[in-house]
């Protein structure tokens, strides 16, 4: 049995990871894993203030793909959901949200890893990082 992908999405609305868990959790898992990827006040050994992503317009189907991908190889796991955000991000906000639902923990973290892998190699997104010495650099990964 495939896990079920619940959500797969890029967008700009803030990102609650204890929704997503909400959504996967069922009666039948024995674990919900969730992830958080969240913009960080440094990079580089440089104060960052602020980040913004920019998503090319594939980018929902590109990350509904890849869901649809884990969670067909994923043994054990019951549902998936995963959002990005794009957007200007500030310190602290989730630009990337995961939650995996599995009948045993290891299945659990194990998709949610991978999960998490195939987003960030595989979605047409850019990061635009701004400093605190207000200069800027574009980085071709989430």
């Amino acid at each position: 049995m495939a896990a079920v992908v619940l959500r797969a999405d890029v967008g700009e609305d803030l990102l609650d990871v204890a929704e997503l868990a909400a959504l996967v959790d069922q009666a039948a898992a024995g674990a919900v894993v969730t992830f958080a990827g969240v913009v960080r006040d440094h990079d580089g050994g440089r104060a960052v203030s602020e980040l913004s992503y920019s998503a090319h317009p594939t980018a929902s189907a590109v990350v509904a793909q890849v869901a649809a991908d884990v969670a067909a190889r994923a043994g054990g796991v019951r549902a998936i959901a995963v959002s990005h955000r794009v957007g200007k991000l500030a310190i602290g906000d989730v630009a990337l949200a995961c939650a995996v639902a599995a009948d045993h923990r290891r299945e659990a973290f194990e998709t949610c890893a991978e999960l998490v892998d195939e987003v960030k190699r595989l979605l047409p997104v850019w990061k635009q990082q701004t400093f605190a010495d207000g200069t800027d650099e574009w980085v071709n990964s989430t």
